[in-house]
């Protein structure tokens, strides 16, 4: 049995993720050993050698998750604990939190910052797809099938909003929307549940209005003012998006050549985190962007195709939140990085610098192996049983009932 297991895994999924981490590890001590040594002070591997370590650490984690059954995620006990400790988590940033990027979204422990944020995106996912799993008898009714988990995803959402941490808030949202999507009601209850989303967006809305100033900061529209025009805004909020500009330009087809980057000798902020594709771009040149690109869009695409092979309403949701996860981030950062949308401070999955952003990734990465593992497995064993005729069927049936 554990052979055709080891046999059942996805070992191209296994590969592109490896690919993908390799290659960022690589990406982020090539982008970060200057900001590291003239910006903070330390030795030029410093964020390498933090990456590395978490790197290591989910490692463990996605082994851990590539073997642990999937299906006892499920149980109503460990949801009860996870959606617990997540909730406490985003209550105790408020009072024990460390502010960084005018955000108090994390935890500082020896020198080591955790956000919690991060790893809510999976609560969510994993609570989501059980919660919606159990309710396919009575999906369709809107009060008992889908309000209750709609209410704790936005109560999850307002408590990171106003941290304030905009971008994963709005990130767990549209994770929280494809999974709904998808967990199985009806044409006509999507109509109830849009018309009911306007209802509540026009209670909502003098709340918004009335707290305006609080909410839309000269900051936040700043970001879509370059975004229409950086280079008018060249030295305040379009910084990052012009110089992001010049490392893609500069860049071109086969690029300047891996470590030879300009853009990084402190010109390009952030350029080891958010913006890690320009450095990209500007060092291996198309080939380096396609390379990503292609291998996260492959774990994407496999993920749903897990999705949409698994018999199991549980594994099927697990595939697709964890699929729209990667797909968000990476459409969020990648048109942050190119000017096509505002700048949100959403690191590229697997690439950029972040050690909670990789160890989340990680564990979701191994429990979307497990699920295809356990696809994979079910079809092979459902071959190797044999077919009876028809005819066998009904006499066996005959037989099983009269014994």
């Amino acid at each position: 049995m554990f052979k055709r297991m080891l046999k059942s895994y996805d070992y191209s999924l296994i590969c592109a993720i490896i690919l993908l981490c390799s290659f960022g590890l690589v990406m982020v001590y090539s982008s970060s050993m200057i900001t590291a040594v003239s910006r903070y002070g330390v030795s030029s591997d410093y964020f390498f050698k933090r990456q590395l370590f978490a790197f290591i650490a989910g490692s463990v984690l996605f082994i851990i998750m590539a073997v642990f059954p999937y299906k006892v995620l499920a149980h109503q006990k460990f949801q009860k604990v996870m959606l617990l400790a997540s909730l406490l988590a985003l209550c105790a940033l408020f009072v024990f939190g460390h502010v960084a990027g005018n955000a108090q979204s994390w935890f500082k422990i020896g020198g080591i910052a955790i956000q919690p944020g991060e790893f809510v995106k999976l609560a969510i996912i994993l609570y989501l797809a059980a919660v919606y799993a159990k309710k396919q008898s009575y999906i369709d009714q809107l009060l008992t099938g889908i309000a209750p988990p709609v209410i704790v995803t936005v109560l999850i959402c307002a408590l990171i909003a106003i941290q304030p941490d905009l971008g994963t808030a709005m990130i767990i949202g549209l994770i929280a929307l494809c999974v709904i999507l998808c967990s199985g009601f009806s044409g006509r209850t999507l109509l109830r549940l849009v018309v009911m989303a306007g209802i509540v967006m026009l209670l909502v809305s003098p709340l918004i209005y009335l707290n305006w100033d609080s909410i839309f900061t000269p900051v936040r529209l700043s970001r879509f003012e370059s975004l229409e025009n950086p280079f008018k805004y060249a030295s305040t909020s379009g910084l990052q998006i012009v110089n992001s500009y010049y490392a893609i330009g500069s860049g071109g087809f086969f690029g300047l050549g891996l470590g030879e980057s300009i853009q990084k000798y402190g010109y390009l902020p952030e350029s080891h985190t958010d913006f890690i594709m320009a450095v990209i771009s500007e060092e291996l040149g198309i080939f380096g962007v396609l390379f990503v690109i292609l291998l996260l869009a492959f774990v994407v695409l496999k993920g749903f195709y897990i999705a949409r092979k698994c018999e199991d309403p549980f594994g099927s949701l697990l595939a697709i939140g964890i699929s729209s996860m990667i797909a968000i981030q990476s459409f969020i950062n990648l048109g942050g990085v190119s000017g096509l949308i505002p700048i949100t401070g959403v690191t590229l999955p697997f690439i950029s610098y972040g050690g909670s952003s990789l160890l989340l990734l990680l564990t979701s990465a191994g429990i979307l192996v497990n699920v295809s593992m356990h696809v994979k497995y079910t079809e092979k064993k459902k071959k190797r049983e044999p077919v009876l005729p028809k005819e066998s069927k009904r006499r066996q049936a005959e037989k099983t009932v009269y014994l």
